[in-house]
């Protein structure tokens, strides 16, 4: 497993097509948190936007643990993108920074379990574990 992460709209994504080609992963096999079925994460060779399969899975009242667990267990070479979503202002929503919060700590299980954990930021990888 491979975590990808840093802000909004850093190339995160062009990153994680690029590291898949190297492993001879087709890169345009890509599910999208914000849009595809939960089950698309465990076939798909780079989950993009993980942070808004959490914001679905809370909405829906499911276990983020769970799916982390399904994940590992089913698809344990994916690469996973998710934002960084605690660098800027804090939601007044209350639904807002649980999502913010649980998505934290999601990345921070992620990282420890994945293999490889990089940061983007203006485009620029840089390896952090």
């Amino acid at each position: 497993m491979i975590l990808i992460t840093g802000g909004a709209w850093q190339g995160k994504l062009d990153f994680a097509i690029e590291l898949a080609s190297e492993k001879g992963k087709d890169g345009s096999k890509v599910a999208e948190g914000a849009a595809d079925s939960f089950e698309s994460a465990f076939d798909s060779f780079i989950i993009h936007g993980f942070h808004e399969y959490i914001r679905r899975i809370l909405e829906e009242g499911k276990s983020v643990d769970s799916f982390i667990d399904s994940i590992a267990e089913q698809n344990p070479d994916v690469i996973i993108i998710s934002n960084e979503l605690g660098c800027g202002i804090v939601p007044m929503n209350p639904k807002d920074r649980q999502w913010r919060e649980v998505s934290g700590r999601a990345s921070v299980r992620l990282a420890g379990i994945s293999e490889e954990v990089y940061r983007l930021v203006c485009g620029i990888p840089s390896r952090i574990k």
